[in-house]
């Protein structure tokens, strides 16, 4: 995503939050994935910049991030 011109910065805050058991605000959409990716959670870093990840137990499983395309098409 760096390629892209994306903050990392903005990713590696919803990681830490994330990782620290934190509710993650609003404005990042968090919701729970059907389908193929059933058993995942979403969240929106910006509108058009995903993260998906699976929770087991206490831990956090990053899977892939990117935009709706590069994730569901």
């Amino acid at each position: 995503m760096s390629r892209r011109g994306k903050d990392l910065a903005k990713l590696e805050e919803v990681i830490i939050n994330l990782i620290s058991g934190k509710v993650l605000d609003r404005r990042y959409k968090e919701h729970t994935l059907k389908g193929n990716y059933k058993g995942r959670r979403e969240c929106h870093i910006e509108s058009d910049w995903l993260l998906i990840y699976k929770l087991i137990d206490d831990f956090i499983i990053f899977e892939r991030t990117g935009t709706h395309s590069d994730l569901f098409e």
